[in-house]
Parts: C-alpha cells; sequence; structure tokens
C-alpha cells in the first residue's frame, strides 16, 4: 500500500504515460520508483539524465556497489 499519492496505470496521460510504458518496456512491470515520480514527471526525467551521467563515468560493477553501499549505510530495505 503506497502512502504516495499516485498516477494509476489506467489514468496515465501525457508525460505519465511515457513513463509507465518505457518502465514497463524496460523492466517488465511499472516499479513502484515510477509511480511516485508521477505526479512530477519532469523530475523523473532529470533524475533518469543525473543517474545517466554518473553511470557514463563508472564501470557498471563500481556503480552497483556504489549504490547498494549507500543503501546499506542509509539502511534501506528497497
Amino acid at each position: 500500500m503506497t502512502f504516495i499519492k499516485t498516477i494509476s496505470e489506467g489514468q496515465a496521460e501525457n508525460l505519465v504515460q511515457d513513463l509507465y510504458q518505457a518502465a514497463q518496456k524496460n523492466v517488465g512491470y511499472v516499479p513502484n520508483y515510477a509511480k511516485a515520480m508521477s505526479l512530477h514527471p519532469e523530475v523523473y526525467d532529470a533524475w533518469t539524465k543525473f543517474i545517466g551521467a554518473i553511470r557514463s563515468k563508472m564501470r557498471l560493477r563500481r556503480y552497483e556497489l556504489v549504490t547498494f553501499a549507500s543503501a546499506m549505510a542509509l539502511e534501506c530495505t528497497y
């Protein structure tokens, strides 16, 4: 159950629909992080560009290790 107001997949239009379709294509479903960004899809677009810029300067293994270490430090279970 989400505590964040989101736009459902059935109600998605314009940028949100594009966001959901891209997520569906990439991972096979619409993940919670995409739904959490549904009220501000322009922020999600900026975030993906930011992450892409960071990842472009790192090997994938290093990026994943940094992501994992950050999640552990923040006690994130997601």
